[in-house]
């Protein structure tokens, strides 16, 4: 089955029951109804920063916490890549970004769509189950953007010649969203806000140098304190604006990709001062009251006990301190916080500090409550994990990385882990394979931005045993080859047959 003949079959069947009924007995759940997805993606927030997971955090979350409570925290969840671009691409295709075109770094100021116009995606699929979806925040996966005379835009450029008057190609509008509203990403051109397929304004002005950013146009008056805020506003009336049928509110799917607490680190005057961490403390803080009012949203309405929340991070933290809306990498420990807690790296490695996030999921009456979860997981089982709650088999063409990790949601005990293995990635293209107890990673040092590791008398990789070492300390390379044999086949073999799910 191809991807076309998987949405027209997901299309001819919106109208029935969203969950089978092996997973309605299992769950509790009513299975003539289709739960709400709310997925907010926080930008560069470490393991570390919630209070609930980090006793020695300087920062209060208190609704992340109270999330937590209500739902079930994965302490061994990962983001696809140690970077933003390749995970937002993986979250939303189930695919491994560096099977794509982008085999390192992320895309830059101008850069054009990453996701493949025919590839399926998760709003994709959802909208042909009868789901309205949203995008409010970064996108960060491309535009098709032209100049006045139709030519594509150059890459890493000014932004010369744009006509912010036309419509914007190849955006989120086309690859399964039904709106979007937010920023192409906050420290890139142009600086205004996105809406659908146009700038909302015509952003003439050049940023000024004072004002943290690459170069480029902006719109008058434009203000990075205010982009949050926005942010937050448009999801709490997405969610309050609900269209309603016999009574019931449509099915819908937000995914809300935060700007934060990644840089410009640019917390509101409300929020200055109410951490022991600095800006950036204070930046999380505002995040998670972001959270806050999403959940109160749902409250309201009436739709949180049938609408699973997901809150986790694109990536781990730099642990920049917010000096200057930046500064220095792992300056905000001076504040005596660690983002990455007790785990090695920080943001672009490839040691778990660069990927091994947040993760909260709530479903009231499925998920369970205040739970804890060992179970490894990946943002690329997004797409797996929604199409088994929608009764679906993936097309093979589709979600080829993707597993269904649905029974760890639901807190079934099993004899062995869902995934096969996780495969990790840093900025640099640095592979890494995590299965059971043991991570392989195929060369010395961070593969990102942290410097050490590397020298003549290294072994040419690393092996660690995360479990008994989760720090990362104790490099069993030469003391395990047959380990490292064994790991090394299998990731050869994930990249040769271009997937890593069965078949």
């Amino acid at each position: 089955m191809n991807r076309r003949t998987f949405l027209k079959a997901l299309a001819a069947g919106a109208s029935a029951a969203a969950i089978p009924e092996g997973l309605a007995r299992a769950a509790g759940a009513a299975p003539d109804r289709k739960p709400n997805v709310v997925l907010i993606l926080a930008d560069d927030m470490g393991y570390g920063d919630l209070a609930c997971q980090n006793p020695d955090s300087r920062i209060p979350t208190p609704h992340l916490d109270t999330l937590a409570r209500q739902g079930t925290r994965f302490t061994d969840a990962h983001s696809p890549s140690a970077v933003c671009t390749p995970t937002r691409y993986a979250l939303l295709t189930g695919r491994y970004c560096w099977r794509s075109q982008l085999k390192r770094g992320v895309l830059r100021p101008w850069g054009r769509p990453l996701i493949e116009p025919d590839r399926l995606t998760v709003p994709a699929m959802l909208r042909a189950r009868g789901y309205d979806t949203a995008c409010i925040g970064k996108w960060h996966l491309g535009w098709d953007w032209r100049t006045a005379d139709g030519k594509p835009v150059r890459v890493g450029s000014l932004g010369e010649g744009i006509d912010f008057a036309k419509p914007i190609a190849d955006g989120p509008t086309t690859r399964g969203f039904d709106s979007y509203f937010g920023t192409a990403v906050p420290n890139y051109p142009p600086y205004c806000f996105i809406e659908n397929d146009r700038t909302v304004g015509i952003p003439t002005k050049p940023k000024p140098k004072s004002m943290f950013g690459n170069p480029g146009p902006m719109l008058e008056g434009w203000d990075l304190v205010k982009i949050l805020p926005a942010l937050q506003h448009r999801a709490v009336d997405f969610i309050e604006s609900r269209p309603r049928q016999d009574g019931l509110a449509r099915p819908f799917f937000l995914y809300m990709p935060l700007t934060g607490p990644h840089t410009p680190i640019a917390p509101a005057p409300e929020f200055r001062g109410k951490s022991r961490a600095g800006a950036y403390g204070d930046f999380v803080c505002q995040i998670d009251h972001v959270v806050g009012q999403v959940m109160a949203a749902l409250d309201r309405q009436a739709l949180a006990d049938n609408t699973l929340v997901i809150f986790t991070s694109d990536n781990g933290s730099p642990g920049r301190d917010g000096t200057h809306m930046s500064g220095p990498t792992n300056s905000v420990r001076r504040y005596g916080h660690n983002p990455s807690h007790i785990y090695r790296g920080i943001k672009a490695d490839v040691w778990d500090g660069g990927h091994r996030v947040p993760f909260i999921a709530r479903w009231p009456h499925h998920i369970p409550a205040g739970a804890t979860s060992a179970e490894p997981i990946c943002h690329v089982d997004l797409m797996g994990t929604l199409a088994a709650i929608l009764g679906h088999d993936l097309p093979n063409d589709a979600g080829e990385d993707s597993y269904n990790i649905l029974p760890a949601l639901l807190g079934h005990k099993r004899d062995k882990p869902i995934r096969e293995a996780i495969v990790h990635h840093s900025i640099g293209g640095m592979f890494a394979v995590r299965q059971g107890n043991w991570k392989l990673i195929l060369g010395q040092g961070s593969g990102g931005w942290t410097r050490g590791g590397k020298g003549p008398d290294e072994p040419p990789g690393q092996l660690y045993d995360v479990v008994a070492d989760p720090a990362e300390t104790k490099n069993l390379w030469r003391e395990r080859p047959e380990v490292v044999e064994r790991l090394s086949a299998l990731l050869k073999q994930y990249q040769s047959q271009n997937r890593s799910r069965p078949l």
